[in-house]
């Protein structure tokens, strides 16, 4: 996990999908989450996004791409992180009602980082 005094540097895989709605929105807002998706997952570093890119979204569609954004340290902290396996699997979980806000604090561009297809 990478931080500054003020921002957290958050890492998210995305397929193509996602991808698009993120152009849509100028790479500045992640876009709503579905009914069956009551939680965003951003991961806390990039070799983490990289194994679920690699390995889950080339597997659904045929690319995963892993993207890199800053959000502010004050509004992440609220999230504990969450371990989910080996000892980089970790993640923030951020309830859906509350993406918006996590959008609201985003500062910068949502950058695609790494792309791998099958």
């Amino acid at each position: 996990m990478s931080t500054t005094d003020d921002l957290t540097v958050m890492y998210r895989p995305v397929g193509p999908e996602e991808l698009e709605l993120l152009r849509q929105a100028d790479f500045r807002r992640w876009p709503p989450r579905l009914p069956e998706q009551p939680i965003f997952y951003p991961v806390t570093n990039e070799q983490y996004a990289a194994e679920i890119a690699e390995k889950w979204n080339v597997r659904d569609s045929g690319y995963g791409a892993v993207t890199r954004f800053q959000v502010r340290k004050a509004f992440v902290d609220r999230y504990q992180i969450q371990r989910v396996g080996g000892s980089h699997h970790t993640e923030w979980w951020v309830p859906a009602e509350e993406l918006e806000e996590l959008n609201d604090n985003i500062v910068g561009l949502i950058e695609v980082i790494g792309e791998f297809t099958s």
